[in-house]
Protein backbone atom coordinates (compact mmCIF):
# COMPACT_ATOMS: atom_id res chain seq x y z
CA UNK A 1 0.00 0.00 0.00
CA UNK A 2 1.37 3.41 -0.97
CA UNK A 3 1.78 5.87 1.87
CA UNK A 4 -0.38 8.99 1.30
CA UNK A 5 2.70 11.17 1.71
CA UNK A 6 5.13 8.90 -0.16
CA UNK A 7 6.37 11.82 -2.26
CA UNK A 8 7.39 13.58 0.93
CA UNK A 9 9.16 10.74 2.72
CA UNK A 10 12.76 11.47 3.58
CA UNK A 11 15.57 9.97 1.53
CA UNK A 12 18.18 7.59 2.91
CA UNK A 13 20.80 10.35 2.75
CA UNK A 14 18.52 12.63 4.80
CA UNK A 15 17.90 9.86 7.31
CA UNK A 16 21.64 9.18 7.57
CA UNK A 17 22.21 12.87 8.24
CA UNK A 18 19.63 12.70 11.04
CA UNK A 19 21.28 9.60 12.52
CA UNK A 20 24.61 11.44 12.50
CA UNK A 21 23.51 14.87 13.71
CA UNK A 22 20.37 14.13 15.72
CA UNK A 23 18.34 16.78 13.88
CA UNK A 24 16.47 17.41 10.65
CA UNK A 25 15.45 20.93 9.70
CA UNK A 26 12.77 22.13 7.26
CA UNK A 27 12.96 25.88 6.74
CA UNK A 28 9.73 27.87 6.16
CA UNK A 29 7.71 24.69 5.55
CA UNK A 30 4.58 26.06 7.26
CA UNK A 31 2.55 28.50 5.11
CA UNK A 32 2.64 32.20 6.01
CA UNK A 33 -1.09 32.34 6.76
CA UNK A 34 -0.69 29.61 9.39
CA UNK A 35 2.26 31.40 10.94
CA UNK A 36 0.23 34.59 11.24
CA UNK A 37 -2.49 32.61 13.00
CA UNK A 38 -0.11 30.68 15.24
CA UNK A 39 0.85 33.33 17.79
CA UNK A 40 -2.73 33.83 18.97
CA UNK A 41 -3.26 30.06 19.02
CA UNK A 42 -0.14 29.50 21.13
CA UNK A 43 -0.97 32.38 23.44
CA UNK A 44 -4.34 30.75 24.15
CA UNK A 45 -2.66 27.40 24.81
CA UNK A 46 -2.99 23.97 23.21
CA UNK A 47 -5.42 21.65 25.04
CA UNK A 48 -3.85 18.70 26.80
CA UNK A 49 -3.47 15.27 25.21
CA UNK A 50 -3.22 12.14 27.42
CA UNK A 51 0.07 10.28 27.16
CA UNK A 52 -0.03 7.55 24.53
CA UNK A 53 -2.88 8.97 22.45
CA UNK A 54 -2.59 7.95 18.77
CA UNK A 55 -1.76 10.96 16.63
CA UNK A 56 -4.93 10.56 14.55
CA UNK A 57 -6.99 10.88 17.76
CA UNK A 58 -4.91 13.59 19.40
CA UNK A 59 -5.48 17.33 19.17
CA UNK A 60 -9.21 16.92 18.50
CA UNK A 61 -9.61 20.27 20.27
CA UNK A 62 -6.95 22.00 18.18
CA UNK A 63 -7.71 22.26 14.49
CA UNK A 64 -4.50 24.29 14.07
CA UNK A 65 -2.25 21.47 15.32
CA UNK A 66 -4.12 18.97 13.15
CA UNK A 67 -3.33 21.10 10.11
CA UNK A 68 0.29 21.44 11.21
CA UNK A 69 0.99 17.71 11.49
CA UNK A 70 -0.97 16.99 8.29
CA UNK A 71 1.11 19.30 6.11
CA UNK A 72 2.52 16.90 3.48
CA UNK A 73 6.18 17.63 4.23
CA UNK A 74 5.65 17.40 7.99
CA UNK A 75 3.55 14.23 7.76
CA UNK A 76 6.15 12.66 5.46
CA UNK A 77 8.93 13.38 7.95
CA UNK A 78 6.91 12.05 10.90
CA UNK A 79 6.27 8.80 9.02
CA UNK A 80 9.94 8.53 8.02
CA UNK A 81 11.08 8.76 11.63
CA UNK A 82 8.42 6.96 13.68
CA UNK A 83 6.11 5.32 11.14
CA UNK A 84 2.34 5.35 10.82
CA UNK A 85 0.15 6.28 13.76
CA UNK A 86 2.74 7.22 16.38
CA UNK A 87 1.49 8.19 19.80
CA UNK A 88 1.87 11.56 21.47
CA UNK A 89 4.19 11.51 24.46
CA UNK A 90 3.59 15.15 25.41
CA UNK A 91 3.42 18.60 23.90
CA UNK A 92 4.22 22.09 25.15
CA UNK A 93 4.17 25.73 24.19
CA UNK A 94 7.42 27.48 25.09
CA UNK A 95 7.38 31.26 25.37
CA UNK A 96 10.59 33.16 26.00
CA UNK A 97 9.62 36.68 26.98
CA UNK A 98 11.27 39.75 25.49
CA UNK A 99 14.48 40.78 27.28
CA UNK A 100 14.28 37.69 29.47
CA UNK A 101 17.78 37.42 30.81
CA UNK A 102 17.81 33.72 31.65
CA UNK A 103 18.86 30.73 29.58
CA UNK A 104 17.99 27.07 30.01
CA UNK A 105 20.71 24.63 31.03
CA UNK A 106 22.05 22.27 28.43
CA UNK A 107 20.09 19.04 28.82
CA UNK A 108 18.57 15.97 27.19
CA UNK A 109 14.85 15.29 27.42
CA UNK A 110 14.96 11.90 29.11
CA UNK A 111 16.56 9.81 31.80
CA UNK A 112 19.30 7.58 30.43
CA UNK A 113 17.68 5.81 27.47
CA UNK A 114 19.33 2.50 26.64
CA UNK A 115 17.26 1.62 23.57
CA UNK A 116 19.76 0.79 20.79
CA UNK A 117 17.18 0.24 18.06
CA UNK A 118 14.39 2.76 18.68
CA UNK A 119 14.06 6.49 19.29
CA UNK A 120 11.46 9.18 19.84
CA UNK A 121 11.44 12.41 17.89
CA UNK A 122 10.44 15.90 18.92
CA UNK A 123 8.83 18.25 16.45
CA UNK A 124 9.69 21.89 17.14
CA UNK A 125 7.71 24.54 15.27
CA UNK A 126 8.85 28.17 15.10
CA UNK A 127 5.99 30.37 13.83
CA UNK A 128 8.05 33.56 13.64
CA UNK A 129 11.50 34.48 12.40
CA UNK A 130 14.08 33.73 15.08
CA UNK A 131 17.06 36.06 15.08
CA UNK A 132 20.30 35.65 16.97
CA UNK A 133 19.22 38.44 19.32
CA UNK A 134 16.06 36.44 20.14
CA UNK A 135 18.21 33.59 21.36
CA UNK A 136 16.64 30.53 19.81
CA UNK A 137 17.37 26.93 20.73
CA UNK A 138 20.95 25.84 21.28
CA UNK A 139 21.83 22.25 20.38
CA UNK A 140 24.97 20.16 20.05
CA UNK A 141 25.06 18.21 16.76
CA UNK A 142 26.01 14.58 17.16
CA UNK A 143 25.38 14.48 20.92
CA UNK A 144 22.17 12.42 20.83
CA UNK A 145 23.75 8.97 21.13
CA UNK A 146 26.03 9.93 24.03
CA UNK A 147 23.99 8.57 26.93
CA UNK A 148 23.25 11.12 29.65
CA UNK A 149 20.63 11.67 32.32
CA UNK A 150 18.61 14.83 31.73
CA UNK A 151 20.72 17.72 33.12
CA UNK A 152 24.03 15.85 33.44
CA UNK A 153 25.37 18.30 30.85
CA UNK A 154 23.97 21.37 32.61
CA UNK A 155 27.40 22.39 33.92
CA UNK A 156 28.67 22.97 30.38
CA UNK A 157 28.26 26.52 29.09
CA UNK A 158 29.62 26.29 25.55
CA UNK A 159 30.80 23.39 23.41
CA UNK A 160 32.72 23.60 20.15
CA UNK A 161 30.38 23.21 17.20
CA UNK A 162 27.16 23.97 19.07
CA UNK A 163 24.45 25.65 17.00
CA UNK A 164 22.43 28.72 17.94
CA UNK A 165 19.17 28.16 16.13
CA UNK A 166 18.04 31.02 13.91
CA UNK A 167 15.45 30.50 11.21
CA UNK A 168 12.75 32.01 9.00
CA UNK A 169 9.12 31.92 10.12
CA UNK A 170 7.38 28.59 9.67
CA UNK A 171 10.41 26.41 10.26
CA UNK A 172 10.00 22.90 11.69
CA UNK A 173 12.85 20.94 13.22
CA UNK A 174 12.81 17.29 14.25
CA UNK A 175 15.18 16.31 17.06
CA UNK A 176 16.25 12.89 18.28
CA UNK A 177 15.06 12.62 21.88
CA UNK A 178 18.61 12.37 23.23
CA UNK A 179 20.17 15.48 21.71
CA UNK A 180 21.72 17.98 24.11
CA UNK A 181 19.91 21.30 23.83
CA UNK A 182 18.62 24.30 25.75
CA UNK A 183 16.63 27.47 25.14
CA UNK A 184 18.80 30.58 24.97
CA UNK A 185 17.90 33.87 26.61
CA UNK A 186 15.90 36.41 24.61
CA UNK A 187 17.67 39.76 24.36
CA UNK A 188 15.21 41.20 21.83
CA UNK A 189 12.06 43.24 22.32
CA UNK A 190 9.90 40.46 20.83
CA UNK A 191 8.42 37.46 22.69
CA UNK A 192 9.68 34.23 21.15
CA UNK A 193 7.27 31.32 20.61
CA UNK A 194 7.94 27.65 19.97
CA UNK A 195 5.57 24.67 19.97
CA UNK A 196 6.81 21.11 20.40
CA UNK A 197 5.36 17.62 20.23
CA UNK A 198 7.19 14.43 21.20
CA UNK A 199 6.21 11.32 19.25
CA UNK A 200 6.64 7.68 20.31
CA UNK A 201 6.80 4.99 17.60
CA UNK A 202 4.30 2.11 17.63
CA UNK A 203 6.01 0.04 14.92
CA UNK A 204 9.57 -1.15 14.38
CA UNK A 205 11.47 1.76 12.88
CA UNK A 206 12.78 -0.21 9.92
CA UNK A 207 12.90 1.29 6.40
CA UNK A 208 10.05 3.73 6.99
CA UNK A 209 11.48 6.31 4.58
CA UNK A 210 12.15 6.33 0.82
CA UNK A 211 14.88 3.69 0.46
CA UNK A 212 15.59 4.13 -3.26
CA UNK A 213 19.01 5.57 -2.37
CA UNK A 214 19.68 3.16 0.49
CA UNK A 215 23.15 2.26 -0.80
CA UNK A 216 24.12 5.68 -2.08
CA UNK A 217 27.77 6.36 -1.15
CA UNK A 218 26.68 9.62 0.48
CA UNK A 219 24.96 7.59 3.23
CA UNK A 220 28.32 6.42 4.59
CA UNK A 221 29.71 9.95 4.24
CA UNK A 222 26.87 11.36 6.35
CA UNK A 223 27.30 8.70 9.02
CA UNK A 224 31.04 9.37 9.16
CA UNK A 225 30.77 13.07 10.06
CA UNK A 226 32.99 14.33 12.86
CA UNK A 227 32.04 17.23 15.11
CA UNK A 228 34.47 19.56 16.90
CA UNK A 229 33.18 19.01 20.44
CA UNK A 230 34.87 15.63 20.68
CA UNK A 231 38.34 14.44 19.87
CA UNK A 232 38.99 12.04 17.03
CA UNK A 233 39.18 8.97 19.27
CA UNK A 234 35.86 9.65 20.98
CA UNK A 235 34.39 10.49 17.60
CA UNK A 236 34.95 6.89 16.62
CA UNK A 237 32.62 5.83 19.43
CA UNK A 238 29.92 8.12 18.04
CA UNK A 239 30.40 6.66 14.55
CA UNK A 240 30.07 3.19 16.08
CA UNK A 241 26.81 4.21 17.77
CA UNK A 242 25.47 5.65 14.52
CA UNK A 243 26.32 2.56 12.52
CA UNK A 244 24.60 0.35 15.09
CA UNK A 245 21.47 2.53 14.86
CA UNK A 246 21.67 2.53 11.07
CA UNK A 247 21.95 -1.26 11.03
CA UNK A 248 18.85 -1.45 13.23
CA UNK A 249 16.67 0.92 11.19
CA UNK A 250 17.72 -0.56 7.83
CA UNK A 251 17.58 -4.19 8.94
CA UNK A 252 21.07 -4.66 7.48
CA UNK A 253 23.61 -5.73 10.07
CA UNK A 254 26.32 -6.10 7.41
CA UNK A 255 26.58 -2.33 6.87
CA UNK A 256 29.88 -1.23 8.46
CA UNK A 257 31.99 0.98 6.16
CA UNK A 258 35.03 1.34 8.44
CA UNK A 259 34.58 -1.92 10.39
CA UNK A 260 34.27 -0.27 13.81
CA UNK A 261 31.29 -2.46 14.66
CA UNK A 262 32.78 -5.58 13.10
CA UNK A 263 35.89 -5.34 15.27
CA UNK A 264 34.08 -5.18 18.60
CA UNK A 265 31.31 -7.65 17.83
CA UNK A 266 33.57 -10.32 16.36
CA UNK A 267 32.67 -13.54 18.18
CA UNK A 268 33.35 -16.45 15.82
CA UNK A 269 31.25 -19.55 16.45
CA UNK A 270 33.28 -22.02 14.36
CA UNK A 271 35.06 -24.53 16.58
CA UNK A 272 38.42 -25.98 15.60
CA UNK A 273 38.36 -29.78 15.71
CA UNK A 274 40.34 -31.01 18.70
CA UNK A 275 42.29 -34.29 19.01
CA UNK A 276 40.68 -36.70 21.48
CA UNK A 277 42.98 -37.57 24.40
CA UNK A 278 42.78 -41.00 26.04
CA UNK A 279 42.97 -40.37 29.79
CA UNK A 280 44.19 -43.94 30.40
CA UNK A 281 47.14 -43.77 28.01
CA UNK A 282 50.54 -44.18 29.70
CA UNK A 283 52.77 -41.17 29.64
CA UNK A 284 55.78 -41.86 27.46
CA UNK A 285 59.09 -41.95 29.25
CA UNK A 286 61.72 -39.56 28.02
Amino acid sequence: MTHPHSKNLLSSVQMASFVATGAFRMDAVVPAEMNREAIDVLKAGIPGVPYGTPLSEAFVDSEFVQRLVQLPEVAGAIHSFVGPEPTVDHHAVHIRKANQGEAQNLHGDAIIDVRPDAFDVQLMYYPQEVTLEMGGTLSVPGSHLRKTNESDTGRYQNLLGQTRFTCPAGTVVFLHHGIWHGGRRNDSDIDRYMFKIRFNPTVRQVRLWNIEDLYDEQVAAELGQLFPWYENATGRLEIYNRVKLWQAITGDDTFDPDYWVTRVTNRPQRVVAQRTVNPHAKKELT
